[in-house]
């Protein structure tokens, strides 16, 4: 029997041998493709080499992709743990052709691959083909010895794949292992009749030979490629003779160790859902955070923080009530080790993420239970059924809390749910998170690297010249529209055969500068930018009009572009000393500079404290005052990685990378501009240190000419407060203590005369209380009282009372504030003081809630205060 590891290896080595070039996975997190939450296909990697938009040293690849679906139309969640097959993280292996073989080949090497190499049974496998792909099915039968009557013909749905609405697509072929008649779900089971388990799908090829433009139409590709992906969970269960993914190797382990920590058995049928959904969560949170993704309430971390919560849920209805997940990391670095060293390079920092977030979740549920308590405490007041939607939704969203838990304690209490409700608001919340600019700024890029490609290459100089004479290969419109004659004082988009200008990319904005001819300036480069197949274009204005044929010369803004290298040197030194100080898990995040600063985003889960940012600090100016040489080299990505050199999280790398060393402090893979030594930074400081999300911090930073202006700005108002406080610069800080002292002193005493005043107030008050219904009621009107002072009243006033329905409203600075508290007796008499604020706040513009026995409400219409405190007499 093979292990998924052997499967894994001799799927890779078989195509070495055909002169694939085997490619490491790529990071989970697409490079430079928002269209995309997660790396979802083994394809993805070399979508650009598809799209004709890059080039790569090699015609055909080889990979064991890492996957994700658990997001867009690709989504497998809900379904992860109750089929033997679907996944969030599983690994696709796959062999690509970029315009060498075709369908012949695959075909050939896909049957080869499984009846040769894995000694399949030949008459278990069945194979289907698009119902207009002739060709495919007459090579099945001409190149291989598969029984023809097991070659079926589906359609557009089952046997079609596109990359999108427009671009590359193209027929495919998919090969099914047939698992016998025991397996059989009816008189109707077989191929494009049914999806139950005896059929189950191994290895698609697909024949990208056709672009799809904006109005359907379909034309030949002008080099036809190949993009195959076969499940390794699915083809190790064929292997193993195994019914379910989950009782391969890959899983066992995991779900072995989970036996141990809960002292139960694992069983295949319904009691193992809990289980299997725990070892299929802690793959893919492990990867993702490996790969850089940290627990957050948007984006990529929202999608880590549901799946860990998930698993923590179902982790507790098998008995865990303490975190448990990190347990299992060791466990499934054993089993995925010698595949992804990325696991045990970055351990010991998934296991604090894990920890901390199950940490946190724990504390949610104890509080999400609370508040689900006091909604339904509200709803039998109410008489209400039924928890609406926004009500549940507002618990899973703010408070993390599971609907389906929200669901179970409907349950035990004889109520449900508005489910419609809550899946709309679900809606809407997706509809803002699909609303994302940087989308369409993508689709924008991809137009004109569309347009771009039927150019020259342009070459970049600008590691070694700040200006460059050039010719110009293209003048655009910003919409992608090429023009032949400039227009004056418009923007337009300049394409050139050679730049000094650094295309915005890496965090390093782009470079300023002018257009000369015959040494008068014709025009401002406002910004250059990258397309998507990595050509440099410059964003200018005209000023002049001139032959676009002639020769010109570009000329960037130098102070500002060494400014910018300062910047960017910095941010590497910065990396290392945050290694230094913190550990090695203070690893990049991302990173933008300019002129002015840089800001550097790291991965680290506390404040830092003001003698660790002083020591970083100190650091940084210490590898400046080094005076290390700055020196670049051209690698293979895999030599660079070896001699060790950092890659940064979240970039794409080719073949071959450009390393930056800096003396012996900092070697890191870098496409930016730098400094030719250390020393050319000048000094460092640090500006400011902050939270950006979970487990992710920000340090803003200047160099050089900045750090003095900053110390010049710093010492003006030093002056500034020592001449109004009328001390020295060194006495400031202790006479502004004193000063706080006495306005502490100040407060109290003004506390105490307002509590007097109160007291005095509330005897004057008892009097104006009248009874409705049976209830005791006092309603005051205030000017000028905040909602703390609003509380002291209405406590003064219950305890004087013994039995009250306290209202009091304030106008404050042009707002309201509004209060209601309830006594215990009146609250057994269906009194809610959260039912009446939410009845009254609208009244005067606002909104608020509170328990039965207190609520507030803040409202913007002061003018409509009277009329909101009446209302209460009509509600009783």
């Amino acid at each position: 029997m093979y292990s998924t590891a052997q499967i894994r290896e001799k799927f890779l080595k078989y195509f070495e041998q055909k002169q694939h070039q085997r490619v490491a996975s790529s990071s989970l997190i697409p490079a430079e493709d928002p269209t995309l939450m997660f790396v979802n296909a083994g394809m993805v990697q070399f979508k650009n080499v598809f799209l004709g938009l890059e080039e790569r040293s090699y015609k055909r690849a080889t990979s064991s992709q890492k996957c994700l679906r658990i997001s867009g139309k690709h989504n497998d969640f809900e379904a992860v743990g109750r089929t033997p097959r679907h996944h969030t993280f599983f690994e696709m292996l796959g062999n690509f052709s970029f315009g060498d073989y075709f369908k012949k080949e695959a075909i050939e090497y896909a049957w080869e691959f499984l009846t040769v190499e894995l000694k399949l049974p030949k008459e278990k496998l069945w194979v289907t083909i698009y119902e207009k792909d002739d060709e495919a099915g007459n090579l099945w039968k001409q190149y291989t010895d598969i029984s023809p009557d097991r070659i079926v013909k589906l359609g557009k749905k089952d046997n079609f794949w596109s990359m999108g609405d427009v671009g590359p697509c193209g027929p495919c072929t998919e090969i099914h292992y047939d698992r016998g008649d025991s397996y059989t779900c009816g008189a109707e089971c077989g191929l494009g009749k049914c999806e139950c388990d005896r059929i189950t799908e191994i290895w698609n090829l697909v024949f990208m030979e056709f672009n799809r433009d904006e109005k359907g139409m379909l034309t030949p590709l002008p080099k036809p490629s190949v993009d195959t992906g076969m499940g390794l969970e699915r083809i190790a269960a064929v292997m193993q003779g195994v019914d379910s993914n989950y009782e391969t190797d890959l899983f066992q382990q995991i779900i072995k160790k989970i036996e141990e920590l809960v002292n139960l058995k694992y069983s295949s049928g319904n009691g193992g859902f809990p289980f299997r959904v725990i070892a299929d969560h802690i793959r893919s949170s492990s990867f993702l955070i490996a790969d850089g993704v940290l627990p957050s309430n948007e984006g990529r971390g929202y999608i880590l923080r549901r799946i860990l919560r998930r698993a923590v849920r179902y982790g507790k209805t098998l008995g865990l009530n303490k975190p448990f997940l990190y347990i299992l990391v060791d466990t499934l670095i054993e089993v995925m080790e010698n595949a992804f060293p990325e696991l045990v390079e970055k351990r010991d920092f998934i296991i604090k993420v894990l920890k901390v977030e199950e940490e946190r979740f724990l504390e949610t549920l104890t509080e999400g239970l609370t508040l689900t308590e006091n909604i339904l405490r509200e709803m039998k007041q109410e008489n209400r059924k039924v928890m609406s939607g926004e009500e549940a939704f507002q618990l899973y969203d703010t408070y993390g809390f599971p609907v389906e838990l929200t669901e179970d304690v409907l349950k035990e209490n004889n109520l449900k749910l508005d489910k419609e409700g809550f899946i709309k608001a679900m809606e809407k919340q997706k509809e803002i998170t699909r609303a994302s600019s940087s989308k369409n700024d993508f689709k924008q890029n991809m137009v004109l690297a569309n347009e771009f490609i039927k150019l020259d290459d342009t070459v970049f100089t600008g590691y070694d010249s700040m200006e460059e004479e050039t010719v110009i290969l293209g003048v655009y419109t910003l919409n992608g529209e090429k023009i032949e004659k400039v227009n004056i004082n418009q923007n337009l988009i300049l394409i050139t055969q050679k730049t000094p200008f650094y295309g915005e990319s890496g965090g390093q904005i782009g470079d300023i500068g002018k257009v000369y001819l015959d040494d008068q300036c014709i025009g401002e480069i406002l910004d250059a930018k990258k397309s998507t197949d990595g050509r440099i274009y410059h964003i200018v204005k005209f000023t002049n009009e001139f032959d676009i044929k002639k020769t010109i010369v570009l000329k960037l803004n130098i102070l500002r572009r060494e400014a910018i290298m300062r910047n960017h040197s910095a941010t590497h030194l910065l990396h290392r000393a945050l290694n230094e100080v913190l550990g090695k898990h203070a690893t990049q995040k991302g990173s933008f500079v300019d002129e002015k600063y840089l800001r550097f985003d790291f991965s680290h889960f506390e404040n830092l404290t003001k003698m660790e940012i002083e020591k970083i600090e100190d650091k940084v100016n210490e590898y400046i005052l080094a005076h290390g040489d700055v020196e670049t080299s051209i690698l293979p990505v895999e030599e660079a990685k070896k001699i060790g050199a950092m890659a940064i999280f979240g970039e794409k790398y080719g073949d071959e990378v450009r390393v930056v060393t800096m003396g012996d402090i900092s070697m890191e893979f870098c496409g930016g501009t730098h400094v030719k030594n250390t020393s050319h930074i000048g000094s460092f400081n640090i500006q400011s240190e902050s939270s950006v999300g979970a487990g992710l911090r920000r340090i803003e930073a200047c160099t050089g000419f900045e750090t003095i202006n900053r110390a010049r700005e710093l010492d003006q108002v030093l002056q500034a407060l020592s001449g109004q406080l009328k001390v020295p610069t060194k006495e400031i800080q202790q006479k502004i203590q004193n000063l706080q002292k006495e306005i502490k002193e100040l407060n109290l005493e003004k506390q105490k005369l307002n509590t007097e005043l109160a007291k005095t107030a509330v005897n004057k008050s008892i009097d104006k209380v009248e009874e409705i219904n049976g209830i005791p009621l006092l309603i005051e009107e205030f000017n000028g009282k905040t909602m703390e002072e609003l509380r002291q009243i209405s406590d003064m006033y219950r305890d004087k009372l013994g039995s009250v329905l306290v209202v009091l409203g304030s106008k404050e600075n042009g707002k309201v504030n509004l209060l209601v508290s309830a006594t215990k007796d009146l609250i057994s008499k269906n009194v809610s003081a959260g039912s009446i604020i939410k009845a009254i706040a609208p009244i005067v513009g606002g909104g608020g809630g509170g328990r039965p026995d207190m609520a507030q409400a803040g409202g913007k219409i002061p003018e409509k205060l009277s009329q909101a405190l009446m209302e209460v007499k009509n509600i009783l």
